[in-house]
């Protein structure tokens, strides 16, 4: 059963803050929340009792480091390609690409 999108986002959000190793105060405060709230708007972004609009949502991204795409991939194999993807220079990101779209042609 797959999770909603909202779910997936709030899972994706604390996941990758954790792996930043960043309390949510920092995290909002990183993405351009007002101090003091930021932590509250952070928790509650998490929890999913509010969500963030796309302009917020790849802001914390940016703070985060990961693509926005990572927050609301829905499948774990698709998230930790983007990740690896992302991490990437420009140079290996093309021959991967050229890669990938010639196994998908076979």
């Amino acid at each position: 059963m797959r999770k909603s999108p909202k779910a997936v986002f709030c899972a994706r959000l604390k996941a990758a803050r954790r792996g930043a190793r960043m309390s949510q105060k920092d995290l909002g405060i990183a993405a351009g929340l007002d101090e003091f709230v930021a932590s509250t708007r952070v928790n509650r972004y998490e929890t999913g009792v509010h969500e963030p609009d796309m302009e917020t949502a790849g802001r914390l991204a940016q703070a985060l480091g990961v693509p926005l795409a990572y927050l609301f991939a829905d499948d774990d194999r698709q998230a930790r390609l983007l990740l690896a993807f992302a991490a990437l220079s420009k140079g290996r990101q093309d021959a991967f690409l050229a890669e990938i779209e010639r196994a998908a042609d076979t």
